[in-house]
């Protein structure tokens, strides 16, 4: 039972590193080659994650849709297997909205803002279960779960809780500066000339950030079980 735990607590975090490598790695690769019409480079107060995907838009719009595909299908791995390593009834709620906030993610690379409907619907989706399994979460820890506990997790998963949530609906508060009332995830590119700051895409990208440095929290997390089983 003790080898069992090993070999799913390993393969998962081998998934989960690779998952996290993969992501950042095709969105560093892409900001740092992505050039506009106007020849402006990637500003991420004012461009959104689907622009950098965009073909016909972005140069290396390939590069970020396969790290979003092959990233995002390795976290959601990385999950599967965790619920292996169950120590409460509530991890496995948590680690299916994960597989599935992953999954949608990676349906935001295969379906390209190009193909907009697509496109739009897995980035709706992926806020809507990443909100879920935040909220899951924090259930999973009220009912004395420990194998994702930690502060850090704790605060990160708040605070990606709260971004999240603000993608959803700030969208739909009357304050000025936010456009129309049109959702967040359909505010994918911008017409010229664009603000100095436009709200949907710096959201988006704090969403995000938040997201995968929680993510690596719990990725972590599995990293100090499998060190526990080991000694």
């Amino acid at each position: 039972m003790v080898d069992k735990s090993k070999k799913l607590s390993s393969l998962a975090f081998k998934f989960g590193v690779l998952g996290i490598i993969g992501l950042l790695a095709g969105t560093i690769l892409s900001v740092v080659g992505f050039q506009d019409f106007e020849g402006n480079r990637f500003n991420f107060l004012n461009h959104t994650l689907s622009e950098l995907g965009h073909y016909g838009h972005s140069t290396l719009a390939v590069i970020i849709n396969g790290g979003l595909f092959f990233g995002s299908l390795s976290m959601s791995l990385f999950a599967l297997f965790s619920i292996q390593l169950v120590d409460n009834k509530s991890l496995f709620p948590l680690c299916f909205s994960l597989a599935a906030t992953f999954a949608c993610l990676a349906a935001v690379g295969l379906f390209p803002v190009n193909v907009y409907h697509l496109h739009t619907a897995a980035l709706k989706y992926f806020f809507y279960l990443g909100t879920s399994s935040c909220a899951l979460y924090f259930i999973y820890l009220m009912r004395h779960g420990k194998l994702f506990y930690s502060r850090w997790n704790i605060v990160t998963g708040l605070l990606t809780l709260i971004s999240f949530s603000a993608f959803l609906f700030m969208s739909h508060i009357s304050l000025g500066f936010f456009g129309d009332d049109r959702p967040f995830y359909q505010e994918v590119v911008m017409e010229l000339p664009r603000p100095n700051i436009w709200w949907p895409a710096v959201i988006e990208w704090l969403s995000l950030t938040l997201f995968i440095v929680w993510c690596s929290g719990l990725v972590r997390s599995v990293k100090k079980r499998r060190l526990r089983d080991e000694n």
